[in-house]
């Protein structure tokens, strides 16, 4: 790739990333095309599909909840890597106005792929739950999907005005209500919702 444009591409996500933070990833291309000081065509070189810009900016947090989760498979402590999980992402996502769309949205052209992911993370957070639960650590009635439940909750955060605090405080005020104790009332039915539900259209 020429200096010129690496250097383009490097702009374009820089502006982008700048773009999606402020105003979300639905804003036209042409917005961020301007912002990065090149033309629409040439961001549409780099760039295809709007799916494809997203997928690169959020690149880096996607993987670092690959990795949290892995990470929490491997942790001794079942009730800690549970916690780092919910954490992590909610972090992430308070940080990145446009995370939960690049995390978890099933883009046309790597959809096998995004959807084995996707399955893949489910199923890791289901068995980490069946972990802490195990060792006595999270209340018997929390169910994987409540993970969706946790993230709707998280998201709409992101209006306030210090959404990262506002994160750390429901984070920590949800998880003292996971964890497992002789004093706790029972919970309404599980959910069943799954991650895709995170970004369905409302009916």
């Amino acid at each position: 790739m020429r200096a010129d444009a690496r250097r383009n591409r490097q702009q374009i996500l820089e502006a982008a990333r700048e773009v999606f933070a402020r105003d979300g990833v639905d804003v036209p291309m042409a917005v961020i095309a301007r912002r990065a000081n090149v033309g629409v065509a040439t961001l549409y070189r780099r760039f295809p599909t709007r799916d494809d810009l997203v997928r690169e900016v959020f690149a880096e947090q996607v993987e670092a909840c690959t990795a949290a989760l892995d990470e929490a498979l491997d942790d001794p402590d079942p009730w800690r890597g549970f916690c780092h999980v919910i954490e992590k992402i909610c972090a992430l996502q308070a940080a990145e106005r446009g995370f939960t769309t690049a995390f978890l949205s099933a883009f046309p052209e790597r959809a096998a792929d995004h959807s084995r992911r996707r399955l893949d993370g489910e199923r890791g957070f289901a068995t980490l739950v069946r972990r802490a639960q195990g060792a006595g650590k999270l209340r018997p009635d929390f169910h994987p999907s409540d993970l969706t439940v946790v993230l709707l909750a998280n998201s709409a955060l992101s209006g306030t005005p210090d959404p990262e605090a506002a994160s750390r405080r429901l984070v920590g005020l949800l998880l003292d209500a996971f964890r497992a104790g002789p004093a706790r009332q029972a919970l309404p039915p599980p959910t069943g919702l799954g991650l895709t539900h995170l970004h369905a259209p409302a009916s």
